[in-house]
């Protein structure tokens, strides 16, 4: 959550032409980490859990993809991009984790 509001405050800054186009890209990706995390959760099955959290970690190399592309268009300063990054970053050796934990557990129910 705290990556996705990041992203929304950042985003505020774009040029209004962008507005549908990147800021808008960006906005969807970043929200989309931790509402397919929730949505996975709320799932049945660690199965259906581990692919919403797969999901969840492919909206963030959008997001990755996305905020170097506003960097390298000069939307984002490195001062700005750098935490972005970073924090992306983070979440994504977060949700790897998670999945693989999760996917010992399925096997060893197996």
């Amino acid at each position: 959550m705290e990556m996705a509001t990041n992203v929304y405050r950042a985003t505020a800054q774009f040029p209004r032409e962008e507005i549908y186009g990147l800021t808008s890209q960006l906005r969807r990706a970043a929200a989309a980490v931790p509402s397919d995390i929730a949505e996975g959760k709320g799932r049945l099955s660690k199965k259906e859990f581990i692919q919403m959290l797969a999901r969840a970690r492919g909206s963030g190399c959008e997001v990755e993809t996305q905020l170097e592309l506003s960097k390298r268009l000069g939307f984002l300063q490195e001062s700005a991009f750098a935490p972005l990054a970073a924090e992306c970053s983070e979440v994504g050796r977060l949700l790897n984790g998670l999945i693989k934990s999760l996917q010992r557990s399925l096997r060893a129910e197996s």
